[in-house]
């Protein structure tokens, strides 16, 4: 990327600031993230939207933008510093948008810097995984109110068990009798749990559960601390769209309770780890457990697992299907990821002795 092109785009939204001097953020696989340094106190993140995966981008950052306003909103009571320094703060483009577009037809948007922060990659700790559940409950909590409705879905069907049931069918069909022999355990052990990973999915699909705003993201390196290790910020909220409470709490834990990588060979080291689960779970309860229905609270060990699941599922699926879908660096590598993740089930089911 030519600094040019960074000032250009950057040069295209109200900051009344001057361009000094940028760097590439790691953060994220899928969108191209900048931080810009100004001649004034604040500094921005400036972010190129792939549009190639995200096809309805406008839709996405209004989704972004007005869940923003919304949190900022129900933090009115605090001074203004702090609530920026609570939430993501997006800057508007001289068009009246919240985006860009350039001229080889890139989408970009800009927010503010928070400052004095850090983010981890793993949890190293249960201090980590508490705060990080007490963020995220504290989302859920803040957006309870609203109309999930009115929010674009920005990855169609992304957590949808029949939509993913249907994948897996359609690559049993395509896939090499070398693969579905190798696969043959796992194949039928997604066949044996089919029932209850649709338990979910069928109480949102009744009214049951309710629909909400979710992040749909919730990995622990998405959550904001400040320098003292203290949860400050959710961010990365491309993904925010209507969702089920389960989606963001059981996608948290399967990140966050692994005690391997996710492409761990050796399933020895898999394990889950019931002390970070209980850490997350007691921070997340503390903020939205008044918000939510008592048929949520009863099913989010389920939906730990079902999120753990899916994953397992996408993985096998991509492997059956010749890994059309994720990056791989080994013939067996999505294999090996399915199994790892079927392998923090078993070890999840042990420990709670309830699923």
């Amino acid at each position: 990327m030519k600094e040019q092109q960074l000032q250009e785009a950057f040069n295209t939204f109200n900051h009344n600031s001057e361009f000094l001097s940028y760097s590439e953020l790691a953060s994220g696989h899928i969108n191209d993230t900048y931080l810009v340094k100004t001649t004034k106190d604040t500094s921005y993140v400036l972010q190129r939207i792939n549009h190639g995966v995200f096809k309805d981008v406008p839709g996405l950052i209004s989704n972004k933008v007005n869940v923003s306003k919304h949190l900022q909103k129900k933090l009115a009571h605090l001074p203004k510093n702090e609530i920026f320094r609570k939430v993501l703060s997006f800057i508007e483009a001289n068009n009246g948008n919240f985006y860009h577009i350039d001229s080889d037809g890139n989408y970009w948007n800009l927010m503010v810097f928070i400052d004095n922060s850090i983010t981890f990659e793993t949890v190293s700790n249960k201090d980590v995984a508490y705060e990080g559940g007490k963020l995220i409950g504290d989302f859920l909590n803040l957006t309870s109110d609203f109309d999930a409705s009115k929010l674009t879905e920005v990855i169609p069907k992304f957590h949808d068990m029949s939509f993913r049931f249907s994948q897996f069918e359609d690559a049993l069909k395509v896939a090499s009798e070398e693969r579905l022999e190798q696969a043959k355990e796992y194949i039928n052990l997604v066949w044996s749990l089919k029932d209850e990973m649709h338990i979910i999915q069928n109480l949102k699909e009744s009214g049951e559960i309710k629909l909400r705003v979710t992040h749909n993201d919730t990995k622990i390196s998405n959550v904001l601390f400040d320098t003292n290790n203290k949860g400050l910020c959710v961010i990365d909220t491309d993904t925010v769209m209507p969702g089920v409470v389960h989606y963001d709490f059981g996608d948290a834990i399967r990140t966050i309770c692994n005690s391997a990588a996710e492409d761990e060979t050796d399933l020895d080291k898999v394990n889950f780890n019931l002390d970070y689960y209980n850490a997350y779970t007691k921070g997340f309860l503390e903020e939205v457990e008044s918000a939510l229905s008592p048929t949520e609270l009863k099913y989010l060990p389920l939906g730990a697992k079902t999120m753990i699941f899916i994953m397992a599922l996408r993985f096998l699926t991509d492997f059956l299907n010749g890994d059309i879908y994720y990056k791989t660096k080994y013939p067996e590598h999505n294999f090996d990821r399915s199994k790892n993740q079927f392998k923090l089930i078993e070890s999840m089911s042990e420990k709670m002795n309830v699923l």
